[in-house]
């Protein structure tokens, strides 16, 4: 009897969707470029901030939406945010070598914010540059300070990055406790008084542009509450004579990876009830994916992004805006009008939402060991190349068969199979949980992974065993269809013919 698939049909959306109904290009470009190979969609890039912009106006905020540089390498994405509205459009970067990324691909340095571990290296050239660097600690500050000094640099745009949302003082008098989030970055704020101090010391140095946090949590009311009090400790900090003019409330904002709520609400029950021996085991050698069974009972927490979400990205945002805030009781869109304070935000995974694709090429099936009613399917590519399991993702992949008019016969589906990699590593698997395919894949076809451009594509890409990496492509549309170019060769200046766009 054949077993009941479980499906985690991806999401897509425009022109994602059109670009996977157009198999035959795809098979140029794997063809030519090899597998694995990520394809990139950057004009994409720039519609996701049209959104999160949307998100302001009708708030009537002002700000900028800064591109957290960590979720994709790429040029062609980074070229393109680069060439949108310079007061709207900044880039986040957290590494000396992301900085001089972003220069090169036409980020001018006001449009650059500093964050993440910073070396001496890092510091010099983001205060050289002009960028506005977040702080973690005061030792960071005084780093700073003392670079400035002994280069002679000019004075330097600074943001403080608290964490550990302590009700206090005056604030914990009004009744309302703060959650709070431990984080290794940031300041506590129970202990930020000795920046506030440094910063009024140096202030020959540097300038205080604003407060941030980064929260790493979907909670709306967690979130709400830190950006309440961001708005607060800013009041604060005017009345010691700083200048603060901006809240930097992070990323966090979240990407719907599965169409289909029903779908994650079945899969994710049927994993409690196969890590209890309830159904037959969903992933390879029972992999729990941090659920175990103690004693007829479900334990521990599923180590998995929340794959359907009907709030993410821009709607996200406005929820969070709109959501009033716990101790003054208004919204935080409405304090931060009220205050005249602008906002920042750093999406990363959420910018790049529904810009790529990562392809794949299928090596050679075989019966999976013993599980002989499921198959090993080998893919020219690694863990490495495609890591949305690594961050908890789960989606299925959209398989693309060479040749579809060929009668599949005892091949029809569906099949399950085990995604596994080009490795020689036991560990070397694309999918721990055995994923449905509408037919048995053959050597040659191709299987594509949705909406890979945000942390998944080349955040764990390596050469172990001298096995090639993705290359990656942009891809265009224009005049006579649709166009693509080495990712380094993509500039957002023309089309693929030379024509002004």
């Amino acid at each position: 009897m054949r077993e009941q698939p479980l499906y985690l049909k991806p999401r897509t959306e425009p022109p994602l969707d059109s670009l996977l109904r157009d198999p035959s290009f795809l098979y140029a470009l794997s063809d030519a470029l090899g597998s694995p190979l990520n394809v990139l969609v950057p004009e994409s890039a720039a519609d996701n901030v049209d959104r999160f912009r949307s998100v302001y106006r009708r708030h009537h905020l002002s700000g900028r939406v800064f591109f957290a540089h960590k979720s994709n390498r790429s040029s062609a994405l980074v070229r393109r945010l680069a060439a949108c509205d310079p007061a709207a459009v900044g880039v986040d970067v957290a590494s000396l070598g992301e900085l001089q990324h972003a220069l090169s691909c036409g980020f001018t340095g006001d449009r650059v914010m500093a964050t993440g571990p910073k070396d001496l290296e890092f510091l010099w050239l983001a205060a050289r540059v002009g960028a506005t660097v977040a702080l973690d600690a005061p030792a960071e500050l005084e780093r700073l300070t003392s670079l400035v000094r002994a280069r002679g640099i000019g004075r330097v745009k600074v943001l403080v990055r608290l964490s550990e949302f302590e009700a206090d003082g005056a604030y914990a008098g009004q009744g309302t406790r703060m959650l709070s989030r431990r984080s290794r970055f940031g300041t506590p704020v129970a202990e930020a008084d000795a920046m506030w101090k440094a910063l009024d010391r140096h202030r020959e140095h540097v300038e205080l542009m604003g407060i941030a946090y980064h929260l790493d949590t979907t909670a709306l009311d967690e979130k709400a509450r830190a950006l309440e009090r961001c708005v607060l400790i800013m009041d604060e900090c005017r009345v010691r004579g700083l200048s603060p003019r901006a809240v930097d409330i992070g990323g966090g904002f979240g990407v719907g990876y599965v169409a289909d709520a029903g779908e994650w609400e079945q899969w994710t029950t049927a994993l409690s009830d196969a890590v209890l021996g309830a159904r037959p085991p969903l992933t390879w050698r029972g992999h729990g994916y941090g659920l175990r069974n103690e004693g007829g009972t479900v334990r521990g927490a599923p180590a998995l992004y929340p794959a359907h979400r009907s709030l993410a990205g821009p709607e996200y945002l406005d929820a969070l805006l709109t959501r009033p805030a716990p101790s003054l009781g208004r919204p935080p869109a409405t304090l931060l009008l009220e205050h005249l304070d602008d906002l920042y935000i750093e999406p990363g995974r959420a910018l790049v939402d529904q810009c790529g694709v990562t392809l794949a090429r299928v090596v050679d099936v075989r019966p999976a060991p013993g599980d002989p009613a499921r198959l090993l399917v080998r893919l020219a590519m690694n863990a490495g190349d495609m890591s949305l399991e690594e961050h908890g993702v789960l989606a299925d992949p959209v398989l693309l068969p060479r040749d579809a008019d060929i009668d599949g016969g005892g091949d029809q589906g569906p099949v399950g199979v085990y995604l596994v990699g080009n490795l020689c590593l036991e560990a070397d698997l694309i999918t721990r949980r055995v994923v449905y395919l509408p037919r048995v894949p053959r050597a040659g076809d191709l299987l594509a992974f949705v909406n890979t451009a945000g942390y998944a594509m080349d955040f764990h890409a390596h050469h172990a065993q001298r096995q090639p990496a993705a290359r990656t492509v942009a891809v265009t549309e224009g005049a006579g269809g649709r166009h693509w170019c080495l990712d380094e060769d993509y500039w957002p200046l023309t089309d693929q013919q030379g024509v002004p766009s």
